[in-house]
């Protein structure tokens, strides 16, 4: 297991907010963390990467605990939080300087350029190609989604948390950005978590769902999704997606 969230619980004052809470996350999948608002999904979220201590249980990478430890995991947050006053080019590199890739270019011109360097490779497989001297504000929100998660891959390749990465686009913009997703991973596996209130988002994305729910939170049960990737346009309006959303009705409502 690239990740491994054992019994956590979590209390603010006298209200317990999540109990005993466990999960696992393998290597190149999308697992995601489904419940309403409130619930209690950013507070797990804040946990498992570090900026939070639990009450009890631990985090686990690749069998390190990570417990309280922040930096281990890519966090994407659900406004792309670009630089205004930056180029994307200079927004996406920005995990590459801060982490210090290279200690041989350290403090210099030559490291921001190598940083340069390492993110302008990727540009073209994100579909960003061109738009390395733009600023953000000259970007669609898509546009802007697809370098928030390009600079969240280079932070760490290995595992990513998205906090509702899609939440602020259009319902046209989103499905091709779902579809544009499904196809990223495909080709750069990277263990994903992620959150969202909207059940066609995540029986779309995900290989498998936790709904979280309850008060304290607890993760009410796991659904896996069986549909082959990369899932077709029409794969909303089959017969197996209804069955798994019936399935997801039942504990929403």
């Amino acid at each position: 297991m690239r990740l491994v969230v054992d019994n956590v619980s979590k209390t603010f004052g006298d209200k317990k907010i999540l109990d005993s809470v466990s999960l696992t996350l393998e290597e190149g999948e999308i697992v995601c963390i489904l419940g309403a608002s409130g619930v209690g999904k950013s507070t797990l979220f804040h946990i498992i990467s570090g900026l939070l201590m639990p009450d009890q249980g631990r985090v686990l990478l690749d069998g390190e605990d990570i417990t309280g430890k922040p930096g281990r995991i890519s966090y994407m947050l659900q406004k792309d939080m670009m630089l205004p006053y930056k180029t994307v080019l200079d927004n996406v590199a920005l995990p590459l300087l801060i982490r210090g890739k290279d200690a041989a270019l350290r403090g210099g011109i030559l490291r921001k350029r190598e940083a340069r360097r390492q993110a302008a490779a990727y540009f073209e497989e994100f579909g960003l190609a061109g738009y390395e001297k733009k600023y953000p504000a000259q970007l669609s929100g898509g546009m802007r989604q697809r370098a928030a998660l390009l600079r969240t891959y280079l932070f760490s390749k290995n595992v990513a948390l998205l906090d509702e990465p899609f939440s602020a686009l259009d319902t046209i913009t989103k499905g091709k950005m779902h579809q544009w997703y499904l196809s990223i991973m495909e080709e750069i596996k990277m263990s994903t978590l992620f959150i969202t209130h909207d059940m066609d988002e995540a029986i779309v994305l995900s290989d498998r769902i936790c709904i979280l729910g309850g008060s304290p939170a607890v993760i009410q049960d796991e659904i896996v999704i069986d549909a082959p990737k990369p899932r077709p346009e029409d794969f909303k309006v089959s017969e197996e997606f209804m069955a798994y959303k019936k399935r997801i009705l039942e504990y929403i409502q």
